[in-house]
């Protein structure tokens, strides 16, 4: 039978590998939100070979951080690295969802099943923004095939209804998702509404031009 100081040993030793997993998640994980917000940009801006190359980085990251807690389950569950995966999960799907490409398998991203659907959440608010850009650029066509993903994504989220400890907070991500959604619906209606006007003036103008 062991003896306490031996035991207290092996307690301490077992605390240290704890300690030394939190201590590299730490930086590991605000270093992942801050390249995922980078690639987040560069979608924005249009700049598809720096996302790409800054989600690879990204990624590379996260499954490096995946890697170091794998046998540190504490840690892995932690808030802070929980957070970090749903960031990149957030600008993977951004950016699939603004180039027109399939959603991303949970797989090749790489992290936990509920930071995925949080990501999807938090993907809304910036694909409103992309709507935005697209009302201010008069790319009306691609603004309303952005809302309609925004629709599917919400409907798909709607289904998963699980406490907060299980989905880490997503029903809230979710109700908040659908007033983003009706504002940036009405706000790409009234755009659309002001389109056609502008087309039915200009065509006036042409005929009384023509007329005269």
């Amino acid at each position: 039978m062991a003896s306490l100081e031996e035991l207290a040993d092996r307690i301490r030793q077992a605390l240290d590998e704890v300690d030394a997993a939190r201590e590299h998640a730490l930086p590991a994980s605000r270093e992942i939100v801050r390249l995922s917000a980078t690639a987040i940009k560069h979608v924005h801006r249009g700049e598809w070979a720096e996302a790409e190359q800054m989600l690879n980085r990204t990624g590379a990251a996260v499954r490096e951080l995946r890697d170091k807690v794998e046998t540190q389950p504490a840690i892995r569950s932690a808030g802070f690295v929980q957070d970090a995966q749903k960031e990149y999960a957030e600008a993977v799907i951004t950016d699939a969802c603004v180039r027109g490409q399939e959603f991303p398998d949970l797989d090749e991203v790489g992290v936990e099943p509920a930071a995925y659907l949080n990501g999807i959440a938090e993907a809304i608010g910036e694909l409103r923004r992309y709507v935005l850009d697209c009302i201010r650029l008069e790319k009306l066509d691609q603004a309303e095939r952005i809302l309609e993903q925004m629709d599917t994504m919400y409907y798909v989220l709607l289904t998963f209804d699980y406490p907060d400890a299980v989905s880490q907070g997503l029903r809230r991500r979710v109700d908040a998702d659908r007033g983003i959604i009706e504002r940036t619906r009405g706000d790409l209606t009234n755009a659309l509404r002001q389109s056609k006007l502008e087309a039915a003036m200009a065509k006036l103008e042409d005929q009384i031009e023509d007329g005269t």
